[in-house]
């Protein structure tokens, strides 16, 4: 059994905001600005318009870029958590 619910929906906003939610129903808006301060796979996540071609991967459960840069499930969630609009 997995302890983080899987990613089913994730929409960028305006700038690095993504609107997500998860399969327990926790959702929410979170900023992922961080992620373009950061080198090396996120270093394509500088430009905004890149940012934006995010996707929900439904087999790892979280979000995925082009590139194959992706954030942790966990990370992800715990940030939803702590924004959340909604929770089961």
């Amino acid at each position: 059994m997995r302890s983080t619910p899987l990613l089913i929906e994730a929409t960028a906003q305006d700038g690095y905001v993504v609107s997500v939610r998860f399969e327990d129903g926790t959702a929410g808006d979170i900023d992922l600005s961080y992620l373009a301060e950061n080198g090396g796979v996120f270093e394509p996540l500088k430009d905004p318009e890149y940012f934006r071609r995010l996707r929900a991967d439904e087999e790892a459960g979280t979000i995925v870029w082009p590139n194959d840069a992706d954030i942790a499930p966990e990370t992800l969630y715990a940030h939803a958590r702590r924004v959340a609009t909604t929770a089961a």
